[in-house]
């Protein structure tokens, strides 16, 4: 839906995922709008507390031509990708997984966490790799929460995650122009949302906010009107999302876990991963299939 607001074009309404246990809200792709800058998915993952013994088992499935953003405010994940990697992410750290050609990756709830039942919120996003890179070698980092910058001002304190943002910049690897914080309000904080990057969205993940006097709802996407400079404050208290980047001049296809610019490259990459041709993940036995009918990621036109 649309807004006349000034400092708002879009409003995307999330789609809700029961995956029993714990919910999902996606806000991208979106009938409405594919992209923000790089961004061209984005989950809210709880928040959520599972019960004593229980945990998340996201099985081997892979991807193709864009990154994936681990982002996390409560719990932990293991990942465990083709490449050997096996890592532990906590709140506050990024896991940047680059899919390129291809690579295959599991997220799983550690052992350790499973006994008392594990909490999970958090967010993950996918980013789509610029023209000229959607082929490039899968790679993965994990950037520490004491290397992000955080910015304090007024009871406001902003997490740069990927990109530069008041005057701070952050070391996690971009492909594509981006900008990307975790902004925590203070009640009666305000932070100013600048203009300068092509698209820009806001996401209320927590608490109450507002964007220029307008009150925002929790998870929905807000689009930012390009060109406009706004703040962002909270009465009570509350954390939102700051995301986008460079407008992307090629559109952009997403099929299942799959994000191209060729339609073509997507189809050989349901053929390779039905027929066995992606890389294995070390220690894993188990994989997702591929789809028989549509999934719930699909390409919008």
């Amino acid at each position: 839906m649309s807004t006349r607001d000034d400092a708002i074009l879009q409003t995307l309404l999330p789609a809700t995922h029961d995956l029993g246990g714990f919910k999902v809200y996606r806000t991208l792709p979106h009938r409405e709008r594919t992209m923000v800058g790089p961004f061209i998915f984005f989950d809210q993952m709880g928040p959520a507390h599972l019960p004593p013994g229980d945990g998340v088992d996201v099985r081997p499935h892979p991807h193709i031509g864009l990154s994936t953003v681990t982002y996390l405010f409560e719990g932990a994940f293991q990942h465990r990708d083709s490449l050997g990697t096996d890592a532990r992410i906590t709140p506050g750290a990024v896991n940047l997984m680059t899919a390129g050609t291809g690579i295959v990756h599991s997220e799983r709830s550690p052992a350790d966490v499973r006994p008392d039942g594990p909490a999970l919120a958090g967010i993950q996003t996918w980013l789509a790799l610029p023209d000229g890179q959607e082929e490039a070698a899968p790679a993965f980092e994990h950037v520490a929460v004491e290397q992000l910058p955080v910015v304090e001002a007024g009871g406001a304190r902003a997490r740069v995650i990927m990109g530069e943002l008041w005057g701070a910049a952050a070391p996690t690897t971009t492909r594509a122009s981006t900008i990307y914080a975790d902004i925590m309000l203070d009640p009666g904080a305000s932070v100013p949302i600048d203009a300068g990057a092509d698209e820009r969205a806001i996401y209320l993940a927590q608490g109450e906010a507002s964007l220029d006097g307008l009150a925002l709802e929790p998870q929905r996407l807000y689009v930012l009107r390009p060109g406009v400079a706004a703040t962002l404050s909270s009465a009570l208290g509350g954390r939102a999302m700051l995301a986008g980047g460079g407008a992307f001049a090629t559109p952009r296809h997403v099929w299942w876990n799959f994000v191209h610019s060729s339609r073509e490259a997507i189809n050989e990459a349901k053929r390779a991963w039905k027929q066995g041709r992606f890389a294995s993940v070390p220690g894993e036995s188990e994989w997702i299939p591929l789809p028989e009918m549509t999934p719930k990621t699909v390409s919008y036109p």
